[in-house]
Formats: C-alpha cells, sequence, structure tokens
C-alpha cells in the first residue's frame, strides 16, 4: 500500500503554490461558497424561460420540508386538467390525503416482507436493507398510481396539511422506531412456531396502533365528503356525499393503466427495448409491480415533446441536485465551471454515474413546456417544480436539452404513443432487478 510521505505532501505544497489561480479560487470560494464562485452567466442566458410549447402557468405548490415530490408532481398533473376543465382559479389536490394512505400501506407492504423473508438471518442483504429504512417519504409512479386507485383523491381544502405532513422528520423517526420495533415480534413469533393465522392477527394488531398514530399526526381521512366552488365566471357548483374513488372518477377521470413509465439507463446490464421492475419495491399489497420500459434517451425525449404536443403535461423523475442552480432555477451542465477556475475536470459518464452510485432519480417533477429548433428538436424545457414560488422563475425551473441528457431518468407517457413493438416489450415478462438497483431508487427530495 501507498503511504503519504511527508516529501509527496511537500511537492503538493509547491505545486499549489506556484499556480497563483489556486490562491484567487481559495479566496473567492471561501468568501462566497464553492458553486457561488464557479456560476457561469453563459448557463442563464442560454436557458431564459421561453418556449415554443408551454403547456401551462398555474400557480406551482409546495411540498415543504417533506420527500412527497412524487405524489405532488403526478397530483399537479391532475390539477391543471380540473383548472382548465371546470375553469377553476388556483385549485390544489390534497397531498396530504395520499401521503396518509401511502404511509399505512408502506407500513404494511415492510411487515409483509418481513414475514417473508423471516427464514433469512438477520444479518442477511435483504433483511437489512428492509431495516435500513422500513420506509419513507419517497416513491415512483407506478407507486402513486396504486394509491389513486384505492384510495381516489380529495381537494386540498377536504384534507389540509399537518405540521407532520409539511414537515415530516418526526413522524417518520417514530414510524420507523414502530415499524423496526413490529418487525422484531413478528420475527421472534414466526421463531418460536406460531402459525399463519397467529401471525396475522399479531400484524393486525400492530397495524391498528399504526393507523392510530397516523392519524394523530395527519387527521382521519375522510370517507365521504361535499365539494362546493365558484369557477372563473363566479358561477357556483356543489356537489354532495362524494367519496374519495367518486371523486378521482368525476373530476380526474383519467385512466391510470393507459399509462407507461419509460426510463433511460444506458448501463451495461440493462439493454434498451426490454422491461424491468425491481424486487421488494412497491407500497400497496395486490397491485402490479413496479415496471418499466428502458429506451434510448432521444426516444424518450421524442415521446414527452408528443406528449406535450398534445396538451398534456408530463410527470418526470431525475437528479435534481446535478449541476443545478436552486435559486435562479436553471440545470444545465455548464452551471459551473470546474475546469478553467479548478483544472477539475468531471468525465464521468451517465452509465459510469450509475454504476457508481454517482447519480440516480432523487426528485419527481412535471414537465410542462419545451422550446423546439425548427426542425422540432429540443433546446430546453420547462420544468414545473414542487418547491413553492420563491425559487426559479415563480416555481418554475428550465431544464438544458443536455442537461436532460445527462440527469433525466424516468418519464411517464400515454401507451398511445408509444410504437407497436415498444408496447410489447414494456408488456413482456420483465427482467427483476436487485431491490438496490439505482433503477429502484425513491424520488424524495
Amino acid at each position: 500500500m501507498f503511504e503519504l510521505e511527508p516529501s509527496f505532501t511537500d511537492k503538493l505544497y509547491a505545486d499549489y503554490l506556484a499556480n497563483p489561480k489556486y490562491r484567487a479560487m481559495e479566496n473567492a470560494i471561501s468568501h462566497n461558497g464553492l458553486l457561488k464562485s464557479l456560476e457561469t452567466r453563459q448557463s442563464a442566458v442560454e436557458n431564459d424561460p421561453v418556449f415554443s410549447i408551454d403547456v401551462t402557468k398555474d400557480k406551482v405548490s409546495d411540498q415543504k420540508a417533506s420527500g412527497r415530490c412524487w405524489m405532488f408532481a403526478a397530483l399537479n398533473t391532475f390539477r391543471h386538467k380540473l383548472i382548465s376543465e371546470f375553469k377553476l382559479e388556483d385549485f390544489e389536490l390534497s397531498q396530504a390525503h395520499t401521503f396518509f394512505w401511502d404511509k399505512y400501506e408502506k407500513s404494511n407492504w415492510f411487515l409483509e416482507q418481513i414475514i417473508a423473508t423471516a427464514d433469512q438471518e438477520l444479518d442477511s442483504r435483504k433483511v437489512k436493507f428492509l431495516l435500513d429504512t422500513p420506509q419513507q417519504d419517497g416513491g415512483q409512479w407506478d407507486m402513486v398510481v396504486a394509491l389513486f386507485e384505492k384510495y381516489g383523491v380529495v381537494p386540498k381544502s377536504v384534507y389540509p396539511e399537518s405540521i407532520s405532513s409539511s414537515n415530516s422528520r418526526e413522524l417518520n423517526q417514530y414510524l420507523n422506531k414502530l415499524l423496526r420495533q413490529d418487525a422484531q415480534i413478528l420475527r421472534q413469533l414466526i421463531e418460536n412456531g406460531a402459525n399463519l393465522p397467529q401471525v396475522k392477527a399479531k400484524k393486525e394488531d400492530l397495524l391498528q396502533e399504526i393507523f392510530n398514530f397516523l392519524a394523530m399526526n395527519l387527521g382521519l381521512p375522510p370517507r365521504s365528503f361535499d365539494f362546493a366552488y365558484r369557477d372563473k365566471d363566479n358561477a357556483y357548483h356543489s356537489d354532495k356525499d362524494l367519496t374519495p374513488q367518486v371523486f378521482y372518477e368525476r373530476y380526474v377521470g383519467l385512466k391510470l393503466a393507459d399509462y407507461v413509465s419509460v426510463i433511460n439507463a444506458p448501463t451495461s446490464d440493462k439493454p434498451y427495448g426490454k422491461s424491468y421492475t425491481v424486487e421488494l419495491l412497491g407500497n400497496v399489497v395486490g397491485s402490479p409491480a413496479v415496471r418499466y420500459l428502458n429506451l434510448e434517451m432521444d426516444r424518450l425525449k421524442e415521446l414527452a415533446i408528443a406528449q406535450l404536443k398534445t396538451g398534456e403535461s408530463v410527470w418526470f423523475g431525475s437528479d435534481v441536485g446535478q449541476s443545478s442552480d436552486r435559486q435562479t432555477g436553471v440545470m444545465a451542465i455548464n452551471t459551473y465551471d470546474f475546469q478553467s477556475s479548478m483544472d477539475i475536470q468531471l468525465t464521468q459518464d451517465k452509465a459510469g454515474r450509475l454504476d457508481y452510485a454517482e447519480s440516480l432519480m432523487t426528485h419527481a417533477m412535471v414537465l410542462t413546456g419545451v422550446d423546439l429548433d425548427q426542425a422540432g428538436r429540443s433546446l430546453k424545457w420547462k420544468v414545473e417544480n414542487s418547491w413553492g414560488d420563491k425559487v426559479g422563475q415563480k416555481g418554475y425551473f428550465v431544464a438544458s436539452d443536455k442537461w436532460m441528457d445527462e440527469y433525466t431518468y424516468q418519464i411517464v407517457v400515454r401507451k398511445d404513443l408509444l410504437t407497436a413493438e415498444e408496447l410489447a416489450a414494456y408488456q413482456a415478462q420483465p427482467q427483476v432487478l436487485a431491490p438496490w438497483d439505482p433503477m429502484g431508487a425513491l424520488a424524495n427530495l
């Protein structure tokens, strides 16, 4: 092994001191911070917020201090449809309602996985994977579909935010304490020879405790409610005794089975034109498994553009923190200049970043526009975030086309936009990926 000798460190000192640029950058970064010192003007100039296709300018939502981006993004796609069709002013669906049922279902999912792996040692990789994070705020498209299909949706006025939904740290901390404790109870019960009915009865007792905990933190979700509103013409509308499922059917009405998840994962273990799923990934027991179709990035963008041209926004997942300025809302690969200022070259490609744990999907947002050149090729993209209106352009971000190439991993589009060959590939038996595969990452920022 190579030991760091003092003579080697002396050489590093001398090389650093011989370059006046490094001392200048030392002064700049120590006073202003790393990224602010390296931020380029050109990235903002190239990514002005004007687009040839612009689906909506509705006010953005705010997930606050929670990791609910994936459900905010999905509900935002519904919200734009409602605002347009029913001539509403600023309107939101309840993210807290979906959040409650996700926590409830994820708790059951976790306990079921604990029972299923009870024959494995505690230090097995799968059991450790489960216990590391029994549940969290994050999720993926197929998981939110499972919640909508089972529990419907409600207006935010019917089930508003709570402290625990807006700032979920304490809720998650103590829910995970309960779930790890419950895992120990169930594993020990099985180890002591309990039969399946006994294990099921104990799990139901534990779920009652979890349900009570969630209801006290988030509020008891409504079983039925009334919905009244005035439209932009000041006409009054009232609908009585709705269930969340009926509200979804009547006011949203999208057939979620008509949508598919398309990913771009250019790693060697995931050939294009194939479908994939991830072991242990899900939230609602009994719902279809998460499924993706892996396509080349150019085709993924073609599908997104095709859906935007119909006037429909696009749910998408990306690694939002990469080469991104939260305040200006610019996401571009030239946002920060490491090479000319620090002589550092970041050359890892998309596949390398996935393989070496440098990048994965961290955040879900909505594509609401795109700027096309004369040949119909994308130049930059309009992105609706869910971090409130104090960042970006009143909450909207701009992604350069090259940034999309490098850091976007998933979109959701209508099945009818796929070719027959692509649809057949999506519907084919999927390859099962390991629970810790980067394509199993949950959007949670």
